[in-house]
């Protein structure tokens, strides 16, 4: 994405916000830096808000809407865009992922998608009846590459052990996915750590989510069924990795998740 350009306001509501940010500012001949100043931001940040890789809060948006005079318009539309499902959260996610330098992610019911063998991916989706399972599939593998490009990102994993209970495909398909993730883990840019079931309560009961390193920063990506959300809020990002943080906390070390995974493998 080009972050001097607007995103294309029908993509979702946070798009359509960036784009009548910038339509409002430069109709009034106005500077990124002139806006920096209400905002309390940096000129950066204005650019990266007029990309749409940022997300506007409601003490900004009233300032908008006072200083352009807008009839409310950026309150409602950021209140719309918090409580609306984004119907392009899967396109959106994989166009950061594919240029992330940096991942975190946590999985607690499945294997994440990055990891997944051809085959389990496939029992997966199989019961999501797609259109097109092959096409899904392949699009799913595709999705991989990054790992093993010449300049990858870092990429580290959390895993729930109770990820490793479904048979999903099978026992056969379960015990090659199981030997997939401990090849995976001996990768030099991927830190793959289990969370034990003898852990006990911690913040990975809540549900799956992502943090990627970007060039313009941090974003968040929470996991929900039959969608998703993308989170550009600077707190709300620090939120997610400082939870990442603490359930890696209650994992175990790079070695004795390996271990467990070979036991693992050897019980199916």
């Amino acid at each position: 994405m080009n972050i001097n350009e607007p995103p294309d306001p029908k993509l979702n509501l946070w798009a359509t916000i960036a784009f009548f940010m910038r339509f409002h500012r430069t109709q009034r001949g106005q500077t990124g830096d002139a806006v920096a100043r209400w905002l309390n931001r940096s000129r950066s940040s204005i650019s990266r808000l007029e990309s749409g890789e940022s997300q506007l809060k409601e003490g900004e948006a009233r300032i908008l809407d006072a200083k352009w005079n807008t009839g409310g318009l950026f309150a409602t539309l950021l209140w719309f865009a918090r409580l609306g499902h984004d119907p392009n959260w899967n396109k959106n996610y994989l166009a950061f992922e594919e240029r992330a330098a940096e991942m975190r992610t946590y999985d607690g019911q499945l294997i994440p998608a990055l990891f997944q063998t051809p085959e389990y991916a496939r029992a997966l989706l199989l019961a999501g009846r797609p259109k097109n399972l092959e096409k899904a599939v392949e699009a799913r593998m595709a999705r991989q590459a990054i790992l093993h490009k010449p300049d990858p990102p870092e990429i580290w994993v959390l895993i729930a052990e109770t990820a490793l209970g479904p048979q999903v495909g099978g026992r056969e398909v379960l015990r090659e996915q199981v030997a997939h993730l401990i090849r995976l883990s001996e990768l030099p840019n991927v830190i793959l750590r289990i969370v034990p079931n003898n852990a006990g309560a911690n913040e990975g009961l809540d549900g799956p989510f992502k943090v990627l390193k970007v060039k313009e920063g941090e974003i968040g990506f929470l996991e929900a069924p039959n969608g998703g959300r993308l989170e550009l809020d600077v707190e709300e990002v620090v939120g997610l990795r400082n939870r990442f943080d603490r359930i890696g906390a209650t994992a175990l070390p790079v070695e004795l998740s390996r271990a467990l995974l070979t036991d693992a493998m050897e019980k199916i």
